[in-house]
């Protein structure tokens, strides 16, 4: 076969091209020669097709993520926002942080341990081509039912993938978050967060300036694995027949990415690049495109120089192939020599592929025969932008109107004991140790709290004990009730987190997983979701940095439920205040803040008991959320709380019984006036936390919650080894913890 070439493409305008197969659309294909004025070759279309794609281009939502923009909280804090492979904030001491979560979905479920794998991979090089070292993961997972065959092929790996390649690479796992619905069986989510440090001075950006600048690839050979994996997998819904399409799924190799993340930070600190990017999503094509579009002029590449894996491999094929831990960077001509020492040094491969040109092109070249000649913002930035139609779905005023308020009540203190174990010990709610006992939580010994705490936090700096505090949230139950509130009640819950330990929150990332993006209702979704998380950010002061968009979570007509995950950022001046969330002073007094209402609509509780979603979620009050913010930080730097809880999933049973094992002691709690002993124990009304005092900082405490108009009421004390209501039941903690930790063994292994 013939290379197609540039001037072939000018000469044979109706040759016909396979760019249905490669995913675009018949309007696409006609855009892309309009900008040419010609047909595109086989390797422009290629490109095209990768870039254009769903997961690249975000042409379907970005009419929406634009809010983030238009309403973004002022802060001084943010030094880096949307745009770039990460944002940056500013954590004080001069140093700054950078954090980001994506989607590895589609991939993870075809082939869960390498999807999963290369998920976590592909975050971290998104970091490292900040400027930042890399220090902490986290992984929000969501699954099918725990109960269904095929949670068990893929549960358990995605859980050995994101740990296997995370442990390899030395960084700890803080955090995240294992949840089962019948809703992810056909489309599990698989979010990958990582968090990296840097001085202010270290910042590097995604591109490509100075005529004359070198073009260097380097890190592992690339091969055929992944090829089209944007395309073909994360931009279309799957069928119903199951896995397939293996080889569009990446292979990782941790060993090699951990000599790339060593290698690039000596190229750092030697201050050697103009620019970098990392390969990842669409691979060559992305980093090409994009270091040339974001730069100052153009680019010439001699694709006939990059190392393979496969000598068979087409110049389409090494465009569009995502094999893993690859960098491009940019490097004056009187660097070059230095930058390949250090390279070979660490066993890294480095290949000068091109270089920055005078014009405005992006230039691709075969074995001297030219096969790409096309504008790079074309390529990178001026994708397709759709309004897709959207409209609220007719079933929802059916799912609201069917409050669970109806449902039936523990008519006794026997159910209603039977209804908290029930409860703690329901996939969901239980304990998840045995995915997170196979991460390494405390590897570099910076981590400070890990899994199960409400938030992770990690040290950055030794001698001043600075550190970060970091949480992922998402309710899709509540989200599918109404989307507007269910993303704020996840921006809240994060926010909730990360104060509850001690720290500021201070700026936010998320990852939206929906549905097809061709369906009216799942676009209201969508655009309902992303108002409320706009909205929330700019009420909480805390700008969206970044993120990504994941959309063809369905199967045939069945879609996720909506499933905006938030990731919250927060900075806490010394990491030895912290608090944790366990009771560990027998004698403390347990004190609820907030305001507890009758909220079942979403709740674990209707779940549980009578597999019921309908009604309402929670209200969100935003500037409560704020308040009880600033009451638990105050609370932690002045020394008066000793550990602290948010309230969510499960209600405050949950939270009470989780803070109990954790310290190992009992607590025996009084309903407060005004309550009955079920909305008590049930209710997840939020902005609330439950803390635990010393009895000589209780009066204290309370004064500045009052002072501040935050309601707080004593509900009880920590003592005993059972969880007690007082005039209703008591459970010993053996019996809790016995039924908290047998589920998610007992389903899996």
């Amino acid at each position: 076969m013939s290379l197609d070439t540039v001037k072939h493409a000018a000469g044979t305008p109706e040759s016909a091209q396979p760019w249905k197969e490669l995913g675009l659309k018949e309007d696409e294909y006609a855009r892309i020669r309009e900008i040419l004025g010609r047909r595109p070759t086989g390797a422009e279309l290629a490109m095209y097709s990768v870039m254009w794609s769903e997961h690249c281009s975000y042409k379907s939502s970005k009419v929406h993520l634009k809010q983030f923009g238009e309403k973004a909280p002022q802060t001084d804090a943010l030094l880096v926002g949307i745009g770039e492979n990460a944002g940056v904030v500013d954590v004080g001491q001069g140093y700054a942080v950078t954090f980001k979560i994506e989607s590895h979905n589609h991939p993870s479920y075809i082939e869960p341990y390498q999807g999963a794998a290369t998920g976590v991979g592909g975050i971290v090089r998104d970091i490292l081509a900040m400027g930042a070292r890399p220090v902490a993961v986290m992984d929000p997972l969501r699954f099918g039912a725990a109960d269904h065959p095929d949670t068990k092929r893929v549960l358990p790996g995605v859980v050995a993938g994101v740990g296997g390649y995370g442990n390899c690479l030395g960084l700890p796992n803080i955090g995240g978050e294992v949840v089962f619905d019948p809703c992810y069986q056909g489309n599990p989510l698989v979010n990958a967060l990582c968090v990296g440090v840097m001085k202010h001075e270290d910042i590097h950006l995604a591109q490509a300036s100075g005529t004359g600048n070198k073009v260097i690839l380097y890190g592992a050979r690339t091969g055929g694995d992944g090829i089209g994996g944007v395309s073909v997998l994360a931009s279309e819904t799957f069928d119903s027949t199951g896995p397939s399409r293996r080889p569009a799924v990446q292979v990782g190799d941790p060993f090699q990415e951990k000599l790339l993340i060593e290698c690039t930070l000596e190229i750092f600190r030697e201050q050697l690049v103009a620019g970098i990017q990392d390969l990842g999503g669409a691979g060559l094509s992305c980093a090409t495109s994009e270091l040339a579009s974001a730069g100052s002029g153009g680019m010439r590449v001699e694709l006939d120089t990059v190392p393979l894996r496969d000598a068979t491999l087409s110049p389409e094929e090494i465009l569009m192939s995502e094999s893993q831990e690859r960098m491009c960077a940019i490097v004056e001509p009187g660097k070059v020599d230095r930058f390949l020492e250090i390279c070979e040094k660490w066993d890294v491969i480095a290949t000068v592929i091109g270089e920055v040109t005078e014009g405005s092109r992006l230039e691709i070249f075969w074995h001297g025969e030219q096969i790409v000649d096309v504008p790079p913002r074309s390529v990178a930035h001026e994708g397709p932008t759709y309004h897709r139609p959207y409209a609220r779905p007719d079933w929802q005023d059916t799912l609201q109107a069917d409050d669970a308020g109806r449902l039936a009540r523990p008519a006794n203190a026997e159910e209603l004991r039977a209804q908290v174990l029930a409860l703690v010990g329901s996939p969901n709610q239980a304990s998840k140790s045995w995915v997170t006992d196979q991460y390494d939580r405390f590897v570099q010994g910076n981590t400070v709290l890990a899994q199960p705490e409400d938030s992770g936090v990690v040290r950055i700096d030794a001698d001043t004990n600075l550190g970060v505090a970091l949480a992922t949230d998402g309710n899709g139950r509540y989200a599918k009730l109404d989307p507007y509130t269910g993303a704020q009640l996840a921006l809240a819950e994060a926010y909730r987190n990360v104060a509850a330990t001690g720290a500021k929150p201070l700026a936010v990332s998320d990852c939206l997983n929906f549905g097809s993006p061709e369906d009216p209702a799942v676009m209201w979704q969508f655009a309902e979701a992303t108002r409320g998380l706009a909205d929330g950010c700019l009420a909480l002061g805390t700008p969206v940095t970044g993120g990504n968009v994941s959309l063809y979570n369905q199967t045939g007509d069945q879609a996720i439920h909506p499933t905006p995950v938030v990731a919250v950022l927060g900075v806490i001046d010394d990491v030895n205040r912290r608090t944790p969330m366990a009771f560990s002073e027998q004698g403390q007094l347990i004190l609820l803040l907030g305001d507890t209402r009758e909220e079942f609509g979403g709740s674990a509780w209707s779940q549980v008991v009578h597999d019921h979603l309908g009604g309402l979620p929670p209200a969100v009050d935003l500037e409560r959320e704020k308040l009880l913010a600033e009451i638990l930080i105050s609370g932690s730097r002045d020394g008066m709380i000793d550990a602290a809880h948010d309230l969510s999933d499960g209600g405050l049973i949950q939270a009470v019984t989780e803070s109990c094992l954790r310290g190992g002691n009992g607590a025996r709690l009084v309903v407060p006036d005004g309550l009955d002993a079920f909305t008590f124990l049930f209710s997840e009304s939020a902005g609330r936390a439950i803390v635990a005092v010393p009895r000589s900082e209780e009066l204290r405490f309370t004064d500045m919650c009052g002072a501040r108009g935050l309601p707080v009421s004593r509900i009880g004390v920590i003592d005993g080894d059972a969880v007690e209501v007082q005039g209703e039941f008591a459970i010993p903690l053996a019996e809790l913890g016995a039924a908290h930790e047998a589920t998610i063994p007992g389903l899996l292994v």
